[in-house]
């Protein structure tokens, strides 16, 4: 049953030269320099949501990974856990969602596992994918490249993923435009790579843009200080986050990217942003100082300013 469900489902959908020999091991070759490799587990609960499913978002999570050390995905592989008594249709229908993001994403599936447990024990399905990319000479991301001056940029609305699960988790008929972010945001990257003054990037997926700029705040022991009237928020996702009492600042994302950039692109890259897709939404939402070094700070409409500290419990887990 296992080789008919390799053969008759996940084979036609992710055929390639490397995949199609049905090795135990994919050999393959790759140009010299550096590589980039990221591995992820995905569990979201549930598994279908509006805007996605677990697996596009298996796929473009990786993918993304990769992108925001400024690496050219190339190849993934994926492991599927799955739960006795999982519909078929279902699978067929991520089987299929995850075919077509890595055409999107134009990167090859080269090697794979399949494993059915117990009725019980896995939830329906949890996927998990490593992704290879390479990464350009001249390229060299990373927060201990910030500086003061430098200019924060988030590539769209926050929060859309974590809300769409939320409400699709609860059956809560809110807002029928609440929808998943999920999408790989290769155009996005690829649009300023070449740019001089990228000083790095990250995706806020779970722990949302609050948890992501702490993160990076701690890294090159500055202050990220941040507008709130500023940051791009849809109002479904808002008025959501408001009656639940959620900080739609910690609330995750699945297709968007923060750029720390020089004050002297960030006009650049901020226009390259908006003129595709996926970046239409784009703003510059800040810049670095000196004041609170380590922290991320939020500047309210009043003129306010709080500090940005992690939460001490996740907000909504199983949520990637």
């Amino acid at each position: 049953m296992t080789h008919e469900l390799i053969s008759q489902l996940f084979m036609p959908r992710f055929k390639n030269t490397m995949l199609e020999s049905l090795m135990d091991s994919t050999l393959f070759e790759v140009n010299k320099g550096r590589l980039a490799v990221s591995t992820d587990g995905f569990v979201v609960n549930p598994y279908f949501f509006p805007g996605g499913n677990i697996g596009d978002l298996a796929i473009n999570g990786t993918v993304n990974d990769l992108l925001m050390s400024g690496a050219t995905p190339l190849y993934l592989t994926v492991s599927f856990i799955l739960e006795e008594g999982l519909p078929f249709e279902h699978l067929v229908t991520i089987a299929e969602s995850m075919a077509s993001a890595t055409k999107s994403a134009q990167v090859q599936l080269i090697a794979g596992d399949t494993k059915v447990v117990e009725h019980g024990s896995a939830d329906g399905l949890f996927i998990t994918t490593t992704g290879i990319g390479s990464v350009p000479d001249g390229v060299n991301w990373n927060p201990q490249e910030v500086k003061p001056g430098d200019q924060i940029i988030v590539s769209g609305t926050i929060g859309d993923h974590g809300a769409s699960v939320l409400a699709s988790r609860y059956e809560m008929d809110f807002d029928s435009n609440i929808v998943s972010d999920t999408c790989h945001l290769r155009d996005l990257v690829l649009a300023v790579r070449d740019l001089p003054g990228i000083r790095c990037m990250r995706d806020p997926t779970r722990g949302g843009l609050a948890t992501t700029l702490y993160e990076l705040a701690q890294a090159s022991q500055l202050n990220y200080r941040i507008y709130e009237k500023q940051v791009p928020i849809a109002e479904s996702v808002r008025g959501l986050c408001e009656v639940l009492g959620l900080d739609p600042l910690y609330v995750a994302n699945e297709g968007k990217l923060v750029a720390v950039v020089s004050k002297e692109v960030a006009e650049t890259v901020l226009t390259r942003f908006q003129q595709l897709e996926a970046g239409k939404n784009a703003r510059i939402i800040g810049e670095i100082t000196e004041e609170l070094k380590g922290w991320p700070t939020l500047v309210t409409p009043l003129g306010a300013s709080r500090i940005l500290d992690l939460l001490s419990v996740e907000q909504l887990p199983r949520i990637c």
